[in-house]
């Protein structure tokens, strides 16, 4: 609204030098933001995120900063973070040393949000959660995927009851990562390294475990298998390397109500006729497949009779497309990573529900490390509830 009183913010930017940071974070969300004049609140005013560059490198802070309008940039965290008018931190910086750089905001009492993972461990991201709560303090994890278009329709749809009681569900995610040696390597090298944290589980299980949640149910259990594909890489600066972390994981999730997930991620895998993210639901009511913008559904009165018709190929594909449909509309933002900073910062100001809270970022490791203990012992492992004293109270 024009002439809305501005409340300005001022956010630490960690790792803005990055593809993620750059291009999602900084132009998809906050100076998209504020390029508008803020976000609008229920009081009538308006908050502008004031977006400050972090780093080691002040060649690269200042190039991305030139390029950006002329954004303030630093190498001096202690200053950033001893400035009273940066009210929140945010990392998007490399995975390993994300539990530091998070405490050190809140003990220097600033709001943090977290790229994924939070943290290395669910112990760490549980006590930067406590931490968090002590200080009286607010928080959350990045869950982006949860606001793509074709899973908000999904969303939608078990809200209305549409699945029945849910019975399978698959999710299948990837795509092919050029190892280097042939073509440059699309993502950075630390992605497959050990000791920086790398490994596809790590990296995106986080994600799996809340879609799961809320789409399909509650994760209670998982068996998982992990593997290399590609064993030897090459940075762009032509350095080979041995890749010591999963490139590929599948598992079967559990959850309430005992209905299992299939679960396939891979760096190892070339993308044929769905998305490069797609979760598909089979309910007693009716089934759904969605990707990053898509959704089809069957219900059980749609639903025809299978029939093998190996003479005539084209028939047989059209009647199998035939019984679907495209999902009724639903509202969906039209920037996944804007529409989680939008919640998290109207629930810095006590607007609206908030469920990627700290806890929720503590919860998606503890996934991803019976993950690593399922592959480790090759059998199923549970995965229970948080400890009471990192459940959500004061987020």
């Amino acid at each position: 609204m024009p002439g809305a009183p501005l409340r300005e913010i001022g956010v630490i930017v960690d790792g803005a030098t990055g593809r993620l940071g750059r291009n999602a974070h900084l132009e998809g969300s906050l100076l998209a933001m504020r390029a508008e004049g803020g976000l609008p609140l229920a009081d009538g005013t308006r908050l502008v995120p004031r977006p400050v560059l972090l780093g080691r490198d002040p060649g690269r802070l200042a190039a991305v900063a030139g390029a950006l309008g002329g954004l303030p940039f630093s190498t001096d965290r202690e200053s950033l973070l001893s400035d009273p008018a940066n009210g929140v931190y945010f990392d998007a910086a490399l995975t390993a040393g994300r539990h530091g750089r998070a405490m050190a905001a809140i003990a220097a009492g600033k709001h943090v949000y977290l790229e994924k993972p939070a943290a290395t461990s669910h112990r760490e991201a549980q006590e930067i959660a406590r931490a968090s709560r002590a200080r009286g303090l607010k928080g959350g994890v990045v869950q982006d995927k949860l606001w793509l278009p074709g899973m908000q329709k999904l969303l939608a749809l078990r809200r209305a009851g549409f699945f029945g009681r849910i019975l399978s569900a698959r999710l299948e995610f990837g795509w092919w990562v050029f190892d280097g040696f042939d073509r440059p390597m699309p993502r950075s090298d630390w992605n497959y390294r050990r000791d920086t944290q790398g490994g596809i589980v790590l990296d995106m299980f986080t994600h799996w475990q809340y879609l799961i949640d809320a789409l399909v149910g509650e994760v209670r259990a998982v068996c998982c298998t992990m593997s290399t594909r590609q064993p030897r890489r090459r940075t762009p600066a032509g350095v080979a390397f041995d890749v010591d972390v999963e490139d590929e994981a599948t598992a079967l999730v559990e959850v309430e109500g005992g209905a299992l997930v299939r679960v396939q991620a891979s760096w190892a895998r070339r993308v044929v006729d769905e998305d490069i993210l797609t979760l598909a639901i089979d309910g007693t009511r009716g089934s759904a497949i969605a990707g990053v913008h898509h959704c089809r559904v069957q219900s059980a009165a749609d639903t025809p009779l299978a029939v093998w018709n190996y003479r005539d190929p084209a028939a047989h594909a059209a009647g199998l497309a035939a019984a679907w449909s495209p999902a009724p509309e639903a509202p969906a933002p039209a920037d996944s990573y804007r529409a989680g900073w939008e919640a998290f910062l109207r629930h810095l100001v006590g607007e609206g529900g908030f469920s990627a809270t700290l806890e929720a970022g503590a919860r998606g490791l503890q996934f991803v490390e019976a993950c690593h203990r399922s592959a480790a012992s090759r059998c199923w492992v549970d995965v229970p509830a948080l400890a009471t004293d990192c459940v959500s109270g004061g987020e």
